[in-house]
C-alpha cells in the first residue's frame, strides 16, 4: 500500500492520467511523463507519479491539497480542498490523506462516494482489475477536467495540452469550438478546442467502463421558487456562513484579497479584515481612461475596513506584454479581455509574498446582480399581457402600421416587443456580435459548411432547463453557473492567479453559501429591479454605502480606447488579424469593416470583437504544432 501527503512544489496545480492497453510499465511511464511535461516548463521533483502496466496518474498542488493512494489495482489522486459529509471519511483524511478517503468510499458504495465530496476538487480513479476508470470534478466547476476515449483509451487531465500529448491522440482544431469561442469568448465544456476531447460540466463526472464512457451528473443545485421572507433570521445565517466560508478558504497564512471596490470583493476584504488581527492585505487595479476606473471604490473599502492596500495602474505597454502570455498560458482560445488586469493582480500579490488570493466571483450568480436579470424580468413581464390582447391588437398594429419606426415611443415599444417574443434564453444573446451580422458574411463558406451554427443556441437552452425550478431569474441564475462562471470568470483568475504564481480560493462559491441563496425566493435577489436586494440589505450595516449604490463594472479592460492611441498595441492587432485573415475562416470584408468601425468612433464596443479575434490568432500561434 502506498499512501502519502505530496509536499508542496513549485507549480501550482494539475492532475493527468490514462488507462489504456500497454502491458509495458517503462512505456507507462513514459507515456505520463509526456503528459506531465505538456502541463509544466520543468519537472516537478516533489511530483511521485503512481504507474501500472497499463496505467498511469499524476497530479500536483502547491497551496492546496493534493494527495495519492495505492491500494492493489486501485489508484486514486485528488487535488483540491475537500471536506466529506461523513464523520468517518473525515476523520480518515485526517489521519491518512484525502485520497485514502475516496479510495474507502469508493470500495464501498462505487460512484456514489461523489454525492458524499464537498469542496473545490478533482478526483480520478482507476481500477485495472476491473477495467474502471471515473474522473469528476467539483460542483462549481472551480477544477476543470478533459477527457478522451481513443480505441479503448480513456485519457483525461486538468489541461486539452495533456490529453492530446498522450500518443493516441491527434491535435486536431474543432472548427465547431473555434464557433463556439466567437459566440461565447471561450470554449464551453462539454466541447474543447480539440476534436475528441470533451470537458466535465460542474457536478459532472466521466466513468469508462468496458471500453465507453458514461457521463452523468452526481449533483444538482436546488432553487426555491418561492417562500417566506424571514429576513433577520437569513441575514444572521448568511453573516455565519460568511465566515465559514472564510476559514475553509484561508489555507494558507500568506494571503490577500483581489479588490475592485464591488459588492463581491468588498464583502471578502470585510470580512477577512475582521477575522485577522492585523490590517487585511488587499490588491486593486486601476486605469488612467475615463470610464474603466474603479479605484476610488476601491479605497473607499479599504478605508472602510482598514485593510492595508496594494494599487497598481496598467498601461497600454502592460496590455501588448501580457497578450502572449495569456495566449500561451491558456489550453484553448480565451477572450475574456479581464484577463490582462486580474494577472497584473495578482502577480502584484506575489511580489509582496502573497501566496493566496481570495476573490469574490460567483456572488451576481447566486445573489442576483446582473443587469440583465432586471432587464429580461422587464421582457418577460410582456407575457403577462393576455394573450388576445398581444396576438389581436398589439402585434397586428405595431408590425402592420405604416410610419411607426418614424414615432419614438411607438418604435421603442415596438423594438420591446419583438425582443419579448423571443424566449428565454435566446433572447439574452440577442446582442451578441454573431447575431449583428448574417454568418455569410462574417464566416466564409467553407468554414460554415463544417460547423453547426444553433450549437451554442443549444447548449444555452440544454442549461436553462437543467433545473426543476419554473422561475426565470433562477434559471437565469443557474444558466450563467456554467457559462458565466465555470466557463469564464473561473478559468480566468484560475489561470491567471496560476501564470502570476499565487493560488485562488473563492469563498462566495463555498457550497454552504451556494446552497443558501438557491433557496432563497425569488423575490429576495430580485425585489422589482433592485439587484442583490437582500445581500445588500443583509449587508447594509457591513459595507461601506458607495459600495451598495455603485453600478457593477469589474476589470474591465479599455483595451478599444487604448488601440486607437497606443501604436505599439495596435500594430499587434493589426497584425494579429492580419494573419487570422489568411486562415480562411472568415471573410476578409468583415475584418475590414470591424477595423473601419473601431476607427469611426464606436471604439471600446467594437474593440470587445476585435479583441476575442486577435486572442483566437495569438492562441492558434502558441499552440499549433
Amino acid at each position: 500500500m502506498l499512501d502519502f501527503e505530496i509536499p508542496q512544489g513549485d507549480y501550482m496545480k494539475g492532475m493527468c492520467g490514462w488507462f489504456g492497453s500497454e502491458r509495458d510499465p517503462i512505456l507507462a511511464k513514459d507515456i505520463t511523463d509526456a503528459m506531465v511535461d505538456a502541463m509544466t516548463d520543468e519537472k516537478i521533483d516533489s511530483m511521485h507519479a503512481l504507474y501500472g502496466c497499463s496505467e498511469g496518474l499524476a497530479a500536483w498542488s502547491k497551496i492546496d491539497k493534493a494527495s495519492y493512494h495505492e491500494e492493489g489495482s486501485l489508484k486514486v489522486a485528488i487535488v483540491g480542498n475537500v471536506y466529506w459529509g461523513s464523520d468517518e471519511l473525515n476523520e480518515l483524511a485526517r489521519d491518512k490523506t484525502s485520497a485514502a478517503a475516496v479510495a474507502n468510499a469508493y470500495s464501498r458504495i462505487g460512484k456514489a462516494f461523489l454525492e458524499d465530496m464537498h469542496g473545490a476538487f478533482c478526483v480520478a480513479v482507476i481500477n485495472a482489475q476491473e477495467s474502471t476508470a471515473i474522473v469528476a470534478i467539483d460542483r462549481l466547476g472551480i477544477y476543470s477536467i478533459c477527457y478522451a476515449a481513443p480505441l479503448g483509451h480513456f485519457i483525461f487531465a486538468t489541461s486539452t495540452n495533456a490529453v492530446v500529448a498522450h500518443p493516441e491522440m491527434e491535435r486536431v482544431i474543432d472548427p465547431q469550438a473555434i464557433f463556439n469561442y466567437l459566440f461565447f469568448h471561450s470554449v464551453p465544456s462539454p466541447g474543447s478546442i480539440y476534436k475528441n476531447v470533451l470537458k466535465l460540466l460542474p457536478g459532472q463526472y466521466a466513468l469508462f467502463q468496458n471500453g465507453k464512457v458514461e457521463t452523468n451528473f452526481y449533483w444538482h443545485l436546488k432553487y426555491a421558487d418561492s417562500g417566506q421572507s424571514h429576513f433577520t433570521q437569513r441575514q444572521e445565517s448568511l453573516k455565519k456562513l460568511l465566515q465559514t466560508a472564510l476559514k475553509r478558504s484561508v489555507t494558507d497564512e500568506q494571503v490577500g484579497t483581489f479588490l475592485s471596490g464591488g459588492t463581491d470583493s468588498s464583502t471578502i476584504a470585510g470580512v477577512l479584515a475582521k477575522s485577522f488581527t492585523k490590517p487585511a492585505e488587499t490588491f486593486s487595479i486601476g486605469f488612467a481612461a475615463e470610464g474603466y476606473d474603479e479605484m476610488e471604490f476601491a479605497r473607499i473599502t479599504s478605508k472602510h475596513f482598514g485593510t492595508h492596500a496594494h494599487e497598481y495602474y496598467v498601461t497600454a505597454q502592460d496590455v501588448v506584454n501580457t497578450i502572449p502570455l495569456i495566449a500561451k498560458t491558456y489550453d484553448e482560445p480565451f477572450g475574456n479581455a479581464s484577463a490582462v488586469p486580474t494577472y497584473c493582480c495578482a502577480k502584484l500579490a506575489k511580489e509582496q509574498g502573497i501566496r493566496l488570493m481570495l476573490a469574490g466571483d460567483g456572488g451576481d450568480e447566486i445573489f442576483g446582480g446582473n443587469a440583465r436579470y432586471a432587464k429580461q424580468k422587464i421582457f418577460e413581464a410582456y407575457s403577462l399581457v393576455p394573450a388576445i390582447l398581444r396576438h389581436s391588437i398589439l402585434e397586428p398594429v405595431m408590425f402592420a402600421m405604416p410610419g411607426i419606426d418614424h414615432i419614438p415611443l411607438l418604435r421603442k415599444l415596438k423594438s420591446y416587443i419583438v425582443q419579448a417574443r423571443i424566449p428565454l434564453p435566446d433572447r439574452l444573446e440577442s446582442y451578441n456580435f454573431l447575431r449583428r451580422a448574417s454568418l455569410n458574411e462574417i464566416f466564409t463558406a467553407d468554414f460554415l459548411a463544417q460547423v453547426n451554427h444553433h450549437e451554442p443556441d443549444e447548449l444555452l437552452r440544454a442549461e436553462y432547463g437543467r433545473t426543476d425550478s419554473k422561475s426565470s431569474i433562477n434559471r437565469m441564475l443557474n444558466l450563467d453557473l456554467k457559462f458565466t462562471l465555470a466557463d469564464n470568470d473561473l478559468r480566468k483568475v484560475n489561470r491567471m492567479c496560476e501564470l502570476a504564481g499565487v493560488a485562488v480560493h473563492y469563498p462566495l462559491l463555498d457550497e454552504d453559501i451556494v446552497a443558501f441563496a438557491a433557496q432563497l425566493p425569488p423575490s429576495l435577489k430580485l425585489k422589482g429591479l433592485k439587484l442583490r436586494y437582500f445581500f445588500k440589505k443583509a449587508l447594509k450595516d457591513f459595507l461601506p454605502q458607495e459600495t451598495l449604490t455603485k453600478s457593477k463594472q469589474g476589470f474591465g479592460l479599455p483595451f478599444g480606447v487604448w488601440m486607437q492611441s497606443y501604436l505599439p498595441l495596435q500594430e499587434l492587432t493589426y497584425d494579429s488579424l492580419k494573419s487570422l485573415r489568411k486562415r480562411g475562416h472568415f471573410r476578409p470584408e468583415y475584418l475590414d469593416a470591424l477595423i473601419e468601425q473601431h476607427r469611426s468612433g464606436h471604439a471600446a464596443y467594437y474593440g470587445v470583437m476585435i479583441w476575442v479575434l486577435m486572442m483566437l490568432e495569438q492562441w492558434l500561434q502558441h499552440h499549433e504544432s
